[in-house]
């Protein structure tokens, strides 16, 4: 049975994040994620358990919460599920169970990655907890959390690190996809993107065309911080965009998530530039964190799957009876269809990322 909110240590950190998400105070995939891995910090500190399933049913409550509140921020569930699965990780070591050999058995990476282990800076070695972690002890029922929370919050401090080093470990590879003289379009203003190309200019000399994407026109913001750093940058309206495809070399895109099907939601225009590149054979590449990747499928129809902007910077109450006699809708997101990309370029493998009994919260 799942604890009731009030229950829930950290409760009153869980509701402040929900309000937010409601209120739409918090917008944006990496805000988002790192908001929700500070709040299940808290809610793991504070935390009593007596076993593992225990503070995994306090967490999933916390995650439900969380993601309740704003499902269009898939980045809030992705997070819940990348910090459960980090328990189980250390928990399975601490207690040098076979669990996570089994399960892990599949992963490619793993399996390259052994004898490299895991850097511990806090707590006590493995081999001091395990002695401590005995579950449902009835003599001292907080036993079991007092050997086994320095290794969870340093595997929640796991996550937090990749968040905030997420646009770096993305940009590594920038100057194997991009080439010198290439023409690059983008559109909207993604600091993956934004960093990515950063990356690649310093080895690189190419050309990026944005697009200013209407009507938030955050494609301005793009080009004046791609210019700023030395790279060859235009800026283009959005009807420009299928006319001047012919010469782009390469789209590079950024994403709001990425679905298990492969198809993403982005910035509205992305479809746009996508269909238009499909048209043209020039290939799509998509760079996102691993954080934007959910194991959610798109359930929905591509319109249904949007967000929607205020709908009075496309048409203003000024315009009198016009704005009357229309309904003005203003997507904010397009979800572009797998078929339409090439490429995802991210710093993680979703294998290795979330456990499969945590697809559903």
């Amino acid at each position: 049975m799942a604890p009731e909110l009030t229950t829930i240590p950290g409760h009153r950190a869980v509701e402040t994040l929900v309000a937010k998400l409601r209120r739409r105070q918090i917008v944006g995939s990496r805000q988002a994620a790192l908001e929700t891995v500070l709040v299940l910090r808290q809610v793991v500190s504070k935390a009593r358990f007596s076993n593992i399933q225990q503070l995994i049913a306090i967490i999933r409550e916390a995650g439900r919460r969380l993601v309740e509140a704003q499902p269009k921020e898939h980045t809030v569930g992705n997070t819940v599920r990348r910090v459960l699965y980090n328990i189980r990780e250390e928990y399975n070591t601490a207690t040098q169970g076979a669990a996570t050999s089994s399960r892990n058995v599949y992963s490619i990476s793993k399996f390259v990655l052994q004898g490299q282990p895991r850097k511990h800076t806090t707590g006590a070695p493995k081999s001091e907890a395990t002695a401590t972690l005995t579950e449902d002890d009835p003599d001292d029922p907080d036993s079991f959390a007092r050997g086994l929370k320095p290794v969870l919050m340093e595997a929640i401090q796991d996550v937090l690190d990749e968040l905030e080093t997420v646009y770096d470990n993305v940009s590594k590879t920038a100057k194997d996809h991009i080439h010198s003289d290439e023409i690059i379009l983008t559109i909207g203003h993604s600091k993956t993107v934004e960093a990515f190309l950063k990356s690649a200019g310093h080895s690189r000399n190419y050309t990026v065309i944005v697009a200013e994407t209407a009507p938030s026109y955050s494609g301005h913001d793009m080009a004046s911080a791609l210019s700023a750093s030395g790279i060859s940058t235009f800026l283009v309206p959005d009807s420009s965009i299928y006319a001047i495809m012919s010469r782009v070399n390469k789209v590079i895109l950024g994403a709001h998530a990425i679905l298990a099907n492969g198809g993403l939601v982005a910035i509205t225009g992305s479809l746009l530039a996508a269909t238009a590149a499909r048209a043209h054979s020039t290939p799509v590449v998509v760079c996102a964190g691993q954080f934007k990747l959910t194991p959610s499928w798109n359930l929905y129809h591509g319109y249904g799957a949007l967000d929607f902007a205020d709908p009075s910077s496309v048409l203003g109450f000024e315009e009198g009876k016009l704005v009357e006699r229309v309904d003005v809708v203003n997507p904010y997101y397009d979800y572009v269809g797998p078929e339409l990309v090439d490429v995802f370029i991210t710093n993680e493998l979703i294998k290795e990322t979330y456990d499969d009994d945590d697809h559903e919260l």
